[in-house]
């Protein structure tokens, strides 16, 4: 009967310290979930699916892409920030998150209060470029033909609001051209589009566009960055294309509800930063138009509060609301 009573003893003994360990054990014990903002087939999906595969292998735990397309990103920036601060989920993100609360009257969220910066994933030039039909084959001429048919030609953007939409409003403003906004939902049906020639021309994400100017189905005519693209090392930028002081840089990285774990958020950023250090990331990311960046959280905070200013200029100075 002792020994009976004494082996039960050793069970609840054990069994009670079974929640305590699994408490305990190290993040992550599940899969993560990584928030994208834009559908499948543009930069943001392109590069964050580079990211979680990235942080899979590091973390040991699979990183599951959740595209939540609408809004410009809102749609996905609002469900991150209602997500609970424990590391499990995360947003993938980009300009948008610094151009929608100047956009859109009622946001939901506060860009900088609401969410903790984790990394700098990549910076990436937007990029000029036309159908292959096109009249006009450089800057040079699509300003010439913008200024003697005012308003007749049409630029497709992601969506109104979105990065290229405000990229090409500010090239029209500096080149001091009209031109006609045809706004999609996201840069995947703008690119099927564009090749068919439903319109003439874009400024979107180099990302998913240097594929069909490499294959003949588009024609590159610049990008939007302060240097060439290594990628595309023949194609200009804007500014040495013809309208000078141009420059529009896109930045994509990891941030997470506010609150997450120190301890999590320096994992993460360390990960990414080994990773984004190796030539393989490194060329591969090069060969689809975009640059590592990686970094600390301050400086992303910094980049992030920085750009929020910028951004509300370009926003007031166009006139582009939402809603």
């Amino acid at each position: 009967m002792l020994e009976l009573i004494y082996w039960t003893c050793i069970a609840l003994a054990v069994a009670s310290a079974l929640p305590a360990y699994a408490a305990e054990k190290p993040y992550p014990n599940k899969p993560v979930r990584l928030v994208v903002g834009f559908p499948p087939g543009g930069a943001a999906d392109i590069l964050g699916r580079i990211a979680a595969q990235q942080m899979s292998l590091a973390l040991k735990e699979q990183v599951v892409v959740d595209n939540r397309g609408g809004a410009g990103g809102l749609v996905a920036t609002e469900i991150a920030a209602r997500a609970a601060p424990d590391g499990y989920t995360l947003l993938f993100t980009s300009i948008p998150h610094v151009i929608n609360p100047h956009l859109y009257r009622k946001v939901s969220y506060d860009a900088v209060r609401d969410f903790d910066p984790v990394i700098p994933f990549v910076t990436v030039p937007l990029m000029l470029a036309s159908t292959v039909s096109f009249p006009a084959h450089s800057v040079k001429e699509l300003v010439a033909m913008a200024k003697a048919h005012p308003g007749e030609i049409n630029y497709a953007s992601g969506g109104s609001g979105a990065s290229s939409h405000l990229a090409m409003e500010l090239f029209k403003s500096m080149a001091g051209v009209k031109m006609n906004h045809i706004p999609y939902k996201g840069t995947g049906p703008l690119i099927t589009d564009l090749i068919a020639g439903q319109v003439s021309v874009t400024i979107a994400s180099a990302v998913p566009l240097i594929p069909q100017v490499r294959s003949g189905k588009l024609r590159g005519l610049a990008v939007t960055g302060n240097r060439r693209a290594g990628a595309l090392p023949d194609l200009p930028t804007i500014a040495e294309a013809g309208v000078a002081g141009y420059e529009v840089i896109n930045w994509f990285g990891v941030i997470a509800p506010a609150g997450i774990p120190q301890s999590i958020a320096l994992r993460i950023n360390a990960d990414l930063n080994k990773a984004l250090a190796t030539t393989a990331l490194i060329e591969s990311l090069r060969a689809q138009g975009a640059d590592a960046a990686g970094g600390s959280a301050a400086d992303f905070a910094a980049m992030i509060r920085r750009d929020l200013v910028k951004w509300e200029k370009v926003v007031r100075e166009s006139g582009a609301r939402v809603d």
